[in-house]
């Protein structure tokens, strides 16, 4: 019984940092027009402490992306400078449309895994009351 509870927690786990992603793509498309933006990302790593499981994940920390800001061009945007430039954010949306997509994929495979999970130990206790 204890390795289907260690899977329900992994896939928990799972659907966890992956809504997490899903936070950090919405916000990433959100602000794609809003000048100076840098794109938002989140790395997973393993769960370590009293009571985790071997293949549990977690959300580590938010980072911004380094890559260079575009300068555009808008004499008639409130944020240029003298020669009409600006910066952008250097969100791309395909990127973001495909990495939600990703995570979105991947919460729904977690999903039916736990799903799964707790079938058979709902399975496993009908048994033990026979």
């Amino acid at each position: 019984m204890s390795d289907l509870m260690n899977s329900l927690a992994v896939s928990s786990s799972g659907m966890r940092a992956q809504a997490s992603r899903l936070r950090h793509v919405a916000e990433n498309i959100a602000n794609a027009d809003t000048p100076g933006y840098r794109r938002k990302m989140v790395q997973f790593e393993a769960a370590q402490g009293p009571g985790s499981v071997p293949g549990q994940v977690r959300p580590g920390a938010v980072f911004l992306d380094q890559s260079t800001l575009p300068l555009l061009h808008d004499p008639s945007h409130p944020m240029a400078d003298e020669n009409g430039n600006y910066l952008g954010s250097n969100v791309n949306l395909t990127l973001e449309f495909a990495d939600g997509r990703q995570a979105q994929r991947t919460y729904e495979a977690n999903l039916k895994m736990f799903d799964q999970a707790r079938k058979m130990s709902g399975a496993v206790l009908e048994l033990l009351k026979r």
